[in-house]
């Protein structure tokens, strides 16, 4: 007997990202092969955007996914959100020309605050949101406020494709396949100040910096690569990520869903605890692991050396800056 569907709500479902997702939801790849899904998918209340949105629910109709078990397409976030069981919040404004990072965050702001009422009023109580559009971090601060009902623990914003990022810069410099980088932590925010650990990450079970026997590029090069990645496929592309955010959300979920490997972790950013005097409530990203059964917990006792710990407090610095420019949005 197969079990319930899921309903699955994204945002922006018609964008760049909503269009390399949702097959990959609806076949399978996000919640396990014998999951059926329903997708609301969500677009702004604009006649192009929604017209575009029909063509995208056309093609999922053309591919025929057995799972695929129903479609809500709409621009009323009461419908959209309405009885779903994860909340995939992947769309946002993107930053213009001249548009400064506090410009973005304040225009964002009040999308997520109404996202986070929905959320908190007609979704399923276990729904657990992820947050992909930026500044995630601190619009998932917004709508978490914004949702009381609901756990602060089923907030949680996309630090993955940094961490898959990272990965693949680690194997290229050492010559291996990337499924040979394990325990990769993004530390703070997904921003030009997050931190890729390449102290505690491993090369075949063995520390990166030793494998890598070159300091300067570590603290150097690959820092900024992994933190600049973003504006670089801009320029080569003229566009955004978009396959590789949708990649980076299906491997999110399934790092929140399915029981981590023993003695690995993966980056999510979620609301801190106070680990690593990273303060209470900001959202930021952390080595966590899941035990299969909905549970998470941040990794703890990670040695950080100085060069580290100062990248963090800057980091966790930008974190709290951001909050307080959206201090008013938060109740």
């Amino acid at each position: 007997m197969s079990p319930a569907p899921l309903h699955v709500a994204v945002t922006g479902a018609a964008g760049q990202i909503g269009y390399a997702l949702l097959p990959r939801i609806a076949a399978g790849q996000m919640f396990g092969p014998d999951q059926p899904v329903v997708l609301h998918m969500i677009e702004i209340p604009n006649e192009k955007a929604l017209a575009a949105l029909d063509g995208v629910a056309m093609e999922l109709d053309d591919c025929a996914f057995p799972l695929l078990q129903g479609m809500v397409c709409t621009s009323d976030l009461e419908e959209g959100f309405k009885g779903v069981d994860w909340a995939l919040l992947v769309g946002a404004k993107p930053r213009g020309a001249g548009m400064e990072r506090n410009d973005l965050i304040k225009e964002n702001g009040p999308i997520f605050t109404s996202t986070g009422r929905a959320i908190n009023d007609h979704a399923n109580r276990g729904c657990r949101t992820v947050v992909v559009g930026n500044p995630c971090n601190t619009n998932a601060l917004i709508a978490m406020h914004n949702a009381p009902d609901m756990p602060q623990g089923s907030f949680s914003a996309m630090t993955r494709l940094d961490e898959n990022r990272a990965k693949a810069q680690l194997a290229a410099k050492a010559g291996v396949h990337h499924t040979q980088i394990t325990n990769m932590t993004i530390w703070g925010n997904h921003s030009a100040t997050q931190v890729p650990d390449f102290e505690n990450a491993k090369i075949g079970g063995k520390l990166a910096h030793e494998v890598i026997d070159d300091r300067a590029w570590l603290e150097g090069e690959f820092i900024k690569t992994v933190q600049q990645r973003g504006a670089a496929i801009i320029k080569a592309r003229g566009l955004s990520s978009a396959l590789s955010a949708a990649n980076g959300l299906v491997d999110h979920v399934r790092s929140l869903t399915e029981k981590t490997p023993d003695g690995d972790w993966h980056s999510v950013a979620i609301p801190s605890d106070g680990s690593y005097d990273v303060p209470k409530g900001i959202i930021s990203s952390f080595p966590v692991r899941a035990d299969g059964a909905g549970g998470i917990e941040i990794v703890q006792g990670l040695p950080l050396s100085d060069f580290a710990s100062a990248k963090l407090k800057d980091t966790v610095a930008e974190l709290e800056h951001e909050r307080s420019v959206i201090s008013n949005l938060l109740g």
